[in-house]
């Protein structure tokens, strides 16, 4: 089984996240060798592979500088199994609160996600068409099959306690005969029926039938979730039974809903019918096992010393609980255990309360890889609304052309808009890149608000209506603390 690490080169990779994150250069390499360095593992023989283990990185770094985007983008390239936990959910085993184990658990289920995806995609074009034919035989109303003439027995059933042991014991015959030659007339009515079935299937694909209705027969989710208390603390279990009889079976009901949806969920039908479940889970286990990555979130809130009581209490044992975990052992989860050995952890925190030598040492040797990331400045925040392919212009300008609006933006608009939140972050908190979210959401409030019923349909936001708008915000300290 080949497991889907993309061959990239570390500068690929990171020319690959430049396209989302600007600057932070040292942890895009980082991160870039972390994953090339799994490529190469997986070259290696099976005895050699067991003895590498991943480098996990420590992260440190202001909020709102590219830290969780990094590690989210780095999985979209690995096409991995990927999670993302914040440190201050989990608590040490004995309180109230999520176990560490569960970051595990929510990785294989990320994982049986992924690798159902694919699978669906590589069925999906005999999926199609079978749902497609499902879908024809339901409208071309099939007529019910041939039986037996029953008028001699009409008499007889008109007796209501005849007529009542035969519902329980039944006939004792046969009443239908699909061996019996179909008389022409029937014969006539299947081949029309077929030619109906055809012109159906056509208009289907085609579209032309969306918007009727039909009335469909689906699968009511019979799988519950249920909150139980296992040594480890409060956990969320599925009972997932797999090819076992479930003591929940799936309940079956009638729904009236559109072709264009009877298509879709048809569609999902006959792609789980076409799945193996159990192959599923086996190659989910070994790519969460093999390329998973834990991006684990806040780290530096549980690093700080704590007073010995109250919620503080626990902070150093999040950090043992997270020992065994980083180091390797085996965790259970409902699709089967699962290794840890060889699952890249990348730990992020801004450290502003605390420093990464606040965490117990055996926490500190288990995350090698320690990569730093800047502030950003202005010429930062200016490349930010510019160059990536999600900058918040591009966004705004998508959001409003459903509308029939165009935007456009002056560069002058985007430098001030750049220096005014460099202001603001500077004059009060720090959230780094955030704070152009919080800026570009002021400056166009009343477009959003009034763009389905303005007649002007084109928008251009120059300096002058960035001052406007947002100077006397970021002058005045107390709104800008409120509003931007």
């Amino acid at each position: 089984m080949t497991l889907p690490i993309e061959d990239l080169t570390p500068r690929q990779i990171v020319a690959a996240l430049d396209e989302y994150i600007v600057g932070q250069d040292a942890a895009k390499r980082a991160v870039a060798v972390a994953l090339r360095n799994r490529f190469r593992r997986q070259q290696l023989s099976p005895a050699d592979r067991d003895d590498i283990l991943p480098k996990n990185i420590l992260m440190i770094g202001p909020t709102g500088v590219g830290k969780t985007e990094i590690a989210r983008r780095l999985a979209q390239l690995a096409r991995a199994p990927f999670v993302k936990v914040e440190a201050t959910k989990f608590t040490e085993v004995g309180y109230v609160g999520r176990d560490v184990e569960s970051i595990i658990r929510d990785l294989a289920g990320a994982a049986v996600r992924l690798v159902e995806r694919e699978k669906v995609e590589q069925v999906r074009p005999e999926a199609k068409r079978r749902s497609l034919e499902r879908l024809a035989d339901m409208l071309a109303d099939e007529p019910p099959k041939r039986a037996r003439k029953k008028s001699d027995k009409a008499a007889v059933f008109d007796n209501p306690i005849v007529r009542q042991a035969f519902d329980i014991f039944g006939s004792g015959e046969q009443e239908e005969y699909p061996d019996e030659p179909l008389e022409k007339s029937e014969i006539e009515d299947e081949k029309a029926r077929a030619q109906r079935r055809r012109r159906l299937l056509k208009r289907i694909e085609s579209g032309e039938l969306d918007p009727e209705t039909v009335e469909i027969e689906v699968e009511e989710p019979s799988n519950p979730f249920v909150q139980v208390f296992s040594p480890q603390g409060l956990e969320e279990m599925g009972l997932d039974v797999g090819g076992v009889a479930s003591p929940f079976p799936a309940k079956r009901a009638l729904r009236r809903v559109t072709v264009g949806e009877a298509k879709e969920v048809l569609f999902q039908q006959e792609a789980q019918r076409m799945i193996d479940r159990q192959g599923v889970h086996r190659e989910a286990l070994a790519r969460a096992e093999q390329t998973g990555i834990v991006f684990l979130d806040e780290i530096d809130k549980v690093a700080a010393k704590s007073g010995g009581a109250g919620p503080d209490v626990s902070r150093e044992g999040v950090q043992r609980d997270l020992l065994p975990i980083i180091e390797g052992s085996t965790v259970a989860s409902k699709f089967g255990p699962i290794r840890t050995d060889h699952i890249l952890f990348i730990c992020a925190g801004a450290f502003h309360m605390s420093k990464p030598s606040d965490l117990i040492p055996e926490l500190q040797g288990r995350l090698p890889i320690r990569v730093e990331l800047s502030s950003l400045s202005e010429e930062d925040f200016r490349r930010i609304l510019r160059e990536p392919k999600n900058a918040l212009t591009t966004q705004y300008t998508k959001l409003l052309e459903a509308d029939g609006v165009r935007l456009s933006f002056s560069e002058e608009a985007l430098d001030e808009i750049a220096r005014l939140a460099v202001e603001v972050n500077t004059r009060t908190e720090n959230i780094g890149a955030r704070r152009l979210h919080t800026a570009m959401e002021r400056l166009l409030e009343d477009f959003l608000f009034e763009a389905p019923e303005i007649e002007q349909k084109s928008i251009k936001v120059d300096a002058k209506l960035v001052k406007e708008r947002l100077s006397g915000l970021a002058k005045d300290e107390d709104l800008s603390r409120y509003i931007l």
